[in-house]
């Protein structure tokens, strides 16, 4: 059997996030949405879902058009089955849906939770495609020094995740 790997680059709104991860169950795009609905009232979203069996169509749910297409747009780019694509709009953050979408019964995996570029790890075959991983953002430069420390931590109690 033959097997291609290539490389799909996600794109996506800037100043937002992306959650790309795997289940098992078209019941997941109104789970997660519901998910949304339930943890970040107001929050703009889009959600895309490749169904693996019958049709085999990229199943969406969302409230902002935009994000709903960006997300059937990553679907489509990867192919791979039983995948999910969740975008949400500026403001809206994976840290505060995070543990419920992972305890979503159908949810199997997250592959990342990001703002950064996201490249896809895809592998064919003559029967689909699956994501074998991702590569979120750009590799280290080095290790953080004292004031590099202290940006981190300052960044965080400007954001508000961390209290003086």
């Amino acid at each position: 059997m033959e097997t291609k790997i290539e490389i799909v680059q996600l794109a996506w709104t800037k100043d937002a996030n992306i959650v790309v991860g795997q289940s098992h169950f078209i019941k997941t795009v109104e789970d997660i949405a519901e998910i949304m609905a339930g943890s970040v009232p107001g929050a703009r979203y889009g959600l895309a879902f490749n169904e693996a069996s019958g049709p085999c169509l990229v199943r969406t749910e969302g409230n902002d058009e935009a994000l709903v297409s960006e997300a059937a747009a990553c679907a489509l780019a990867t192919g791979a089955g039983h995948t999910f694509y969740l975008v949400m709009g500026a403001g809206a953050y994976p840290i505060n849906v995070l543990d419920r979408i992972k305890a979503c019964p159908e949810v199997c995996r997250i592959f990342c939770a990001s703002a950064n570029p996201v490249q896809a790890i895809v592998a064919r075959t003559s029967q689909g495609a699956g994501i074998l991983g991702v590569i979120d953002g750009s590799s280290p430069t080095g290790a953080e020094t004292a004031a590099d420390r202290a940006d981190r931590m300052a960044m965080l109690r400007r954001f508000g995740y961390k209290f003086a």
